[in-house]
């Protein structure tokens, strides 16, 4: 049966080498009877650049090209970690890569997708990193800077977001209810696929369905899987 694929927030990270090998195992087995595998922000933990030579980086991008030479077209969404993902990478991985918000048929049916931090609209701290981080004028000075540097950056900012995960309220991390209407409305849909808030489900209210794509950890991951006939979450090994 047709079916399509979308997963967020896997993190790849070299500290975390069981969500590596399930993000691979992903790729090289059930990935490659799908019509497309979305993924929608945050597929890694850090992305300082296109041009970082870390070979477990490139060997996450021939994985993903090998995918994509097998016929699966595959879609990938910026996140807050991997904002910096560009035309490089798109060309290595032979992905390609969407805007912040993007509709999408699927079988039929129009589905809004985003990474989902847009939506956090409650964490005014966040927000304003975000329109700064986004900006091309910023990126294009931090990409100016040589590699090392962008890694000791990302280090600090890594920290800096930690310590204040620990301080904030707990439900300011959440989707706001206005800003999700919001965007659906504009969008004119009733579906609405997201990620980042690492608090996976199926919401239904009066303006539709919102799947919250579950984040990825050594103990466990998922997916969203939608078919012609049905879709819901699944478990990953």
């Amino acid at each position: 049966m047709p079916e399509t694929l979308f997963i967020a927030d896997v993190h790849l990270d070299e500290r975390w080498p069981e969500i590596s090998d399930g993000f691979l195992q992903l790729l090289a087995t059930r990935a490659r009877t799908a019509d497309a595998l979305y993924i929608l922000g945050d597929l890694f933990e850090v992305w300082i650049g296109d041009d970082d030579p870390d070979p477990y980086y490139a060997q996450v991008q021939d994985a993903i090209r090998r995918l994509s030479d097998a016929g699966v077209t595959v879609f990938v969404q910026h996140g807050n970690r991997d904002f910096l993902l560009g035309n490089a990478f798109a060309k290595r991985t032979g992905a390609t890569l969407l805007a912040d918000r993007t509709v999408v048929d699927l079988y039929g049916t129009s589905v809004l997708l985003m990474h989902g931090d847009q939506l956090c609209t409650d964490d005014d701290e966040y927000q304003r990193f975000r329109l700064m981080a986004r900006d091309p004028v910023w990126q294009a000075e931090v990409l100016a800077k040589s590699v090392d540097e962008r890694r000791q950056i990302a280090r600090y900012a890594r920290s800096m977001s930690t310590e204040s995960q620990r301080e904030r309220a707990e439900d300011i991390g959440d989707v706001n209810m206005d800003a999700v209407a919001s965007a659906m409305r504009e969008a004119e849909v009733r579906h609405l696929i997201h990620g980042h808030t690492h608090r996976p489900g199926i919401h239904h209210d009066a303006l539709g369905e919102r799947i919250v794509i579950p984040d990825w950890r050594p103990e466990g991951s998922g997916l969203v899987r939608w078919t012609p006939d049905s879709h819901g979450i699944e478990t990953w090994p």
